[in-house]
């Protein structure tokens, strides 16, 4: 498997004020297998210590932070050395009492050591707080489509929609648009990708995801506060419901009848954090910055992984590739989610624009440095635009962008990228 974030930790490895890197993601987005392909591909030697497991080091920065004696530790538990050109990958760091804290002083004492960390549920299943301005962060997401076409094989496929070649792209349309079907259902969650590279087993897919699902239950169990889980849940199983309707803004009432954003704000929270839900906030201006029009009172809610998401709906694989009611009634809910997962992975803030008198939408507003892109997802080749050339033509210098599954198209006013090509919108603005 390629994940393109191997790329970014290459960068990390060659800069000169290197920190510990902390790898952020939901659980089961791919952080263990990331850290162990860098080290396999970038170094010599590394030590790969899960403290989950790893009981006899649990308590190694208990005493002090002596990283010494710490180094020495580790070296007699794996009978190896440990140099400047070792990986040290620290996997479930929060299980090792006073780990996280001890990153603040390798950082401080031995920043030539190369360390990487995976943050599962850190801040959730710890007293600790993150040392401030002594660590680097990557945020590690599901699979993107882009990643998903290499795993497949098509790495011409890949390189054809990043180097912009329309005409060849629009040849092979329908076999893309298939492929993007097909990741409608999979998602990007490495195992369930793994696993339909191999077998192309739609119902071991399916099995996978359930599973994962289950996991998810059990980690609000293991890691949210009691009184917390049941609203968590609510939360996390309205999401379905919440993204069918027209309108997808985040309704509390769907949730639990009679319900206001006071009874469910910590559980909202909670997800946010554990990165299992992506909340995009209303904003109501297309002005920079966005944060600065922001409304807290009103935001859509996705979950991490467009294959979970249908897996929530049991959608079936012919759904998809084939079309019928379920999905003309869903497929808006799907082609959001993908854009949205999508475009969380390269852009400094995300928001969405509707006018006050709720006449006009804009399901994405993005802000890339100081550049802001209104954006209009059409699930088909439905190709009016009217809130988006309204927004447009209000905000003097900014220009759309649609997706949808038409072929690439530029207009005065506005550019129509396949949906299939939605990491372009990283350098749309270049």
């Amino acid at each position: 498997m390629y994940r393109k974030a191997i790329e970014e930790l290459k960068h990390w490895k060659s800069r000169k004020n290197r920190k510990p890197l902390i790898v952020r993601g939901a659980r089961q987005v791919g952080k263990t297998w990331l850290m162990q392909e860098f080290a396999s591909t970038c170094y010599k030697k590394h030590i790969y210590i899960n403290f989950e497991d790893e009981e006899i080091l649990q308590n190694v920065f208990e005493d002090n932070f002596d990283i010494n004696r710490i180094i020495e530790s580790i070296e007699l538990r794996f009978s190896t050395s440990i140099d400047n050109e070792t990986l040290l990958i620290f996997d479930e760091i929060q299980s090792a009492h006073r780990g996280v804290t001890s990153l603040k002083y390798f950082y401080e004492k031995a920043p030539e050591l190369h360390i990487v960390v995976a943050d599962s549920m850190l801040g959730l299943s710890t007293a600790e707080s993150v040392p401030v301005g002594k660590v680097d962060y990557l945020n590690l997401y599901p699979m993107t489509f882009e990643e998903f076409l290499i795993a497949m094989g098509k790495h011409n496929v890949a390189e054809a929609i990043n180097n912009r070649n329309w005409a060849i792209l629009k040849s092979v349309k329908d076999l893309i648009i298939r492929d993007l079907k097909t990741y409608y259902y999979v998602g990007g969650m490495p195992e369930a990708v793994n696993e339909f590279v191999e077998s192309r087993d739609y119902n071991e897919v399916r099995r996978i995801q359930n599973n994962i699902l289950v996991s998810y239950d059990s980690n609000f169990i293991k890691h949210a506060p009691v009184d917390v889980v049941p609203r968590i849940r609510m939360v996390w199983n309205s999401l379905p419901s919440q993204l069918a309707h027209e309108n997808k803004k985040f309704i509390y009432g769907a949730v639990k009848h009679g319900s206001r954003a006071k009874d469910f704000e910590i559980a909202l929270q909670w997800l946010a954090d554990a990165g299992l839900v992506i909340k995009i906030n209303r904003t109501k201006a297309g002005m920079l910055p966005l944060n600065a029009f922001e409304d807290l009172n009103a935001f859509k809610l996705f979950t991490l992984d467009i294959g979970l998401l249908s897996a929530m709906n049991k959608v079936k694989p012919e759904t998809l590739m084939m079309g019928n009611e379920l999905f003309t009634i869903f497929k808006g809910a799907l082609t959001e989610q993908f854009v949205a997962q999508h475009l969380v992975t390269f852009v400094d803030f995300l928001y969405y624009w509707s006018a006050e008198n709720s006449r006009g939408e804009i399901d994405f507003l993005v802000q890339k440095d100081d550049i802001i892109l209104p954006i209009e997802v059409k699930a088909e080749e439905n190709l009016q635009s009217k809130s988006l050339r309204a927004f447009v033509a209000k905000h003097v210098g900014l220009h759309g962008v649609r997706l949808s599954m038409s072929d690439y198209r530029e207009q005065e006013w506005m550019v129509n990228y396949p949906l299939y090509a939605v990491q372009l919108l990283s350098n749309a603005s270049k």
